[in-house]
């Protein structure tokens, strides 16, 4: 409780606590009405975390960086999915990651995994100059025994389905749509955003494009319980229109953090915003495609996103010479 001084005209205690209320609203009223910056902090940690209670890299500023001429140019929407594998829609480069969960002591009880998302939520992701990007190769720091993996990721999943960052795609979702698989899966595969049938099940690539996908991974000998598979976007854009720079920038710390957990020795980037979200890259699919990538100390494989395929059925022989590189370096005999 905060005593006013005697010449003020309000001769009365604040309450904090409905004084903090009143900040939260007139804050979620700012995000409904369409100011998606603000999602690039955790406004809402900032005013009850203590350890958080600081000011944001952007104090001035009510939309945060997320406001700069590269960034309204990066990941600038370009059609439905994956529809030009050639091309990457210019060449700025996307969203610093944040940074990676502190280091923690095989044994730490999943439940804390929660104050790793507000150290991540608090960081402020800036775009860098497109001259200057390069793919992170900083190592992954969280170190999980494998058997805690699977919890950790139920606690991020649980946070993912609270997400409220994407006012556009929060009306139109039906359910998050967060990944499936193997929590120590040797190979990931990340795509681009869940589509009709993603968002209908709450599974990724369960669609026509997945059902390709589900023969990819037979042909290469394995199964969709040996991998783990999860999208850039956590939620469907408003007719799989390609996810827009902001909704890059807001979801992106998601897929980094399973990233971090499942910690891959390999990573297949399906389309060319899985591409460029994970290889910070302003080049081409075919460009890409053919050698190994570097991402955080796991070998990643660029290739066509199965959409694109169904479109363009002689691309498959392509996508076959990347899969029969990619399980050569697994130990797999195809």
């Amino acid at each position: 409780m905060v005593k006013l001084p005697a010449q003020s005209p309000v001769i009365s205690m604040i309450d904090a606590e409905q004084l903090r209320k009143a900040l939260l609203e007139q804050l979620q009223a700012l995000r409904d009405s369409g100011v998606t910056h603000l999602a690039c902090q955790d406004w809402n940690g900032l005013l009850t975390d203590p350890q958080l209670n600081q000011t944001p890299p952007s104090a001035g500023r009510m939309d945060g960086p997320g406001d700069s001429s590269l960034e309204r140019q990066a990941y600038r929407p370009s059609g439905s999915g994956d529809s030009n594998p050639s091309t990457l829609g210019g060449t700025a480069s996307p969203p610093a990651r944040p940074t990676a969960y502190p280091p923690t002591q095989a044994g730490t009880p999943p439940t804390q995994a929660s104050h790793y998302s507000a150290s991540c939520r608090a960081e402020s992701r800036s775009l860098g100059n497109a001259a200057s990007a390069q793919p992170d190769l900083t190592p992954f720091e969280l170190r999980l025994a494998p058997t805690e993996r699977s919890a950790v990721l139920q606690v991020l999943q649980a946070e993912v389905a609270a997400c409220r960052c994407c006012p556009e795609l929060v009306r139109h979702r039906r359910q998050t749509v967060f990944g499936v698989g193997n929590a120590q899966a040797r190979l990931c595969f990340l795509g681009e955003a869940p589509g009709q049938e993603e968002d209908a099940q709450g599974e990724p690539f369960v669609g026509a494009a997945g059902q390709l996908l589900d023969k990819i991974i037979t042909a290469c000998k394995l199964t969709r319980e040996e991998v783990f598979i999860l999208n850039t976007i956590k939620c469907r854009p408003p007719m799989n229109r390609t996810p827009s720079d902001i909704e890059v920038q807001n979801c992106w710390q998601f897929a980094h953090r399973q990233l971090e957990i499942i910690q891959p020795e390999f990573i297949c980037c399906l389309g060319s915003v899985a591409a460029k979200s994970l290889l910070q890259t302003g080049k081409s699919i075919s460009q890409l495609r053919g050698v190994f990538h570097q991402y955080r100390g796991s070998r990643v494989m660029v290739t066509y996103h199965p959409a694109y395929l169904l479109r363009t059925p002689s691309a498959k022989r392509h996508v076959w010479d990347d899969m029969k590189m990619l399980m050569r370096e697994l130990g797999v005999e195809l």
